[in-house]
This record gives C-alpha cells, sequence and structure tokens, in this order.
C-alpha cells in the first residue's frame, strides 16, 4: 500500500512540471521501507491476547448464538482442555465386553425316530418339541441367544455354548409293581466330565427349579447308562457343560406332559437362568 500514493504522487509532480530532489526522494524511500518492515514485523511477532482481533463472528441470523463476552473463559489453542465427560468412569463399556448368553436345546428323537410310544398314538418325540420349542422363545425373550437342534445335528460336533440341555420324556410302560411309582422326572449329565464341577451345578439347577415349578418327584432310581453316556455329550465340546432331562412318564405324567407343557418348559428355563446367573442350589 505504500507503493502506490508514492508513484502516484509522483506522476503529479512530473505533470506540474516539478522536480522532486534527491533528498526528498531518499526521504519518501525510507518512508516506505520503513513502512514496509512495520508491517512484516508487525506480522512476525508473536501476538499479544489483548490486541487479537476475531475473523469473523458467526451472524446470529444463522441461528448460532453466542455466549456473552464477559463468561467467555480465553482458550489457549495448544491447551485445550478435553471434555469432562470423557473418563474412564463415565465411558460405556465396549460392545465386546457383553456377553449374551448362550444355550443350546436339543430335541430328543427330532428328524430321527418317534422316540417312546403310547398304544394311541401318542409319540415322545412330540411332547419333546413342544416343551422344547416354549424353551427356546422364553430364553429368547429373556434376551440369551438359544439354538433349538434335532437329536443328530450336524451343528452338534464340537458345539460350544454356555450349556446345554437335551429335552425328553419316559417310556409310557405303567409299570404297576414299581417302587417308587412310574412318575416324575430325572435329570443327568455324561458320567466321565470334562467339566464337573459346571455340569454337576447345572443339574442341580434344573432338578431343584424344575421340582418347584412342577411340583414333580425326582425319580433317581430310573437314571439310566442311556442317560449318563448319552451320544451328544460325546459330540459337543467337552468345555460346554451338558444335561439330558427326562421330563416325565408319558403314562402317568401325561397329563402334565400334554396339557402343561408351558409349566414343563418354565421348569426349565427356571433351571437354565440358575445356572447361568450363577446360582448354588
Amino acid at each position: 500500500m505504500a507503493h502506490r500514493p508514492g508513484n502516484h504522487a509522483s506522476a503529479a509532480y512530473e505533470e506540474a512540471g516539478g522536480a522532486i530532489s534527491n533528498a526528498s526522494r531518499l526521504l519518501v524511500i525510507a518512508s516506505c521501507i520503513a513502512a514496509i518492515g512495520a508491517m512484516f514485523y508487525g506480522l512476525r511477532a508473536p501476538e499479544s491476547p489483548a490486541s487479537v482481533i476475531p475473523e469473523a463472528t458467526p451472524s446470529p441470523a444463522v441461528g448460532i448464538v453466542a455466549p456473552p463476552a464477559a463468561s467467555t473463559p480465553a482458550i489457549t489453542p495448544s491447551v485445550a482442555p478435553l471434555p469432562s465427560v470423557i473418563s474412564p468412569t463415565s465411558s460405556p463399556p465396549p460392545a465386546s465386553s457383553i456377553t449374551v448368553p448362550h444355550i443350546g436345546i436339543v430335541v430328543g428323537h427330532w428328524e430321527s425316530d418317534t422316540g417312546a410310544m403310547c398304544p394311541d398314538g401318542l409319540m415322545e418325540v412330540d411332547i419333546n418339541l413342544d416343551v422344547a420349542q416354549r424353551v427356546v422363545y422364553s430364553l429368547l425373550t429373556l434376551g440369551y441367544q438359544a439354538d433349538l437342534l434335532k437329536e443328530f445335528d450336524p451343528r452338534l460336533e464340537g458345539y460350544q455354548a454356555d450349556a446345554l440341555i437335551s429335552i425328553h420324556a419316559d417310556s409310557c410302560e405303567p409299570y404297576p409293581d414299581a417302587t417308587p411309582p412310574a412318575s416324575g422326572f430325572k435329570v443327568a449329565s455324561v458320567e466321565d466330565s470334562l467339566a464337573p464341577e459346571e455340569e454337576k451345578r447345572l443339574v442341580a439347577c434344573l432338578a431343584q427349579c424344575y421340582a418347584a415349578r412342577t411340583g414333580m418327584y425326582f425319580h433317581a432310581t430310573s437314571i439310566t447308562y442311556d442317560m449318563t453316556r448319552y451320544h451328544t455329550f460325546y459330540e459337543i465340546d467337552g468345555q460346554t457343560p451338558g444335561a439330558i432331562i427326562e421330563t416325565g412318564f408319558m403314562y402317568h405324567d401325561r397329563e402334565m406332559l400334554t396339557q402343561r407343557p408351558d409349566l414343563v418348559a418354565q421348569g426349565i428355563v427356571d433351571g437354565i437362568v440358575c445356572f447361568i446367573e450363577g446360582e448354588t442350589p
């Protein structure tokens, strides 16, 4: 900006026929150099907080309301503080730390055979499927991950979950001389468990909760090798706690199994929740 007034003045003098002395020229040049130096020094000199002029102020017309100048603290850009809400105690846990219980429910004899059968055509597999579907539905409503599995489901090979329960019903024979009577339920796990403490607690939770919900008797004397050596126990991952439950005898407990499948299913769900929540019956 210092050059334009100097040039303009020089032209004026030439039009008027005058000549500027060498001393005057030197004075003008010196003034220009001084002005340029002052401007350059102003650009390079450290800014003083008192002389900083904001580049632009947002217009209230666009909906941005600036806080009052008196209450706005001066913030040096190099030391701007982090928001106080970012702290180890207040930040939410990462999604990967939230564990959803995973349960496998095997429908005894499903897609394999009928299982036990009554003279009138009532089949064990139908009872098992009805109860198992109710169990899976209840677990899903609780926020669990639940798989409905066939008797020989290919997914069972190396299956990993928090627990696996295979649902069956007992025979339709009357056993008139049985002592105790052929009525009630039973629960068992594999005899050579790789997770004995977990499976012991799973069996205890199922037995206690199922008895409490249904009022049925635990028929421990009728537990067989078919239960403790159940094939599925040798297919799933060794660290997956597994149990098999016989929900009742199809002859003496027919009414409970066919008329109250919701109660039967809820007894199993109660046992699963007991186990997942770490309760000790």
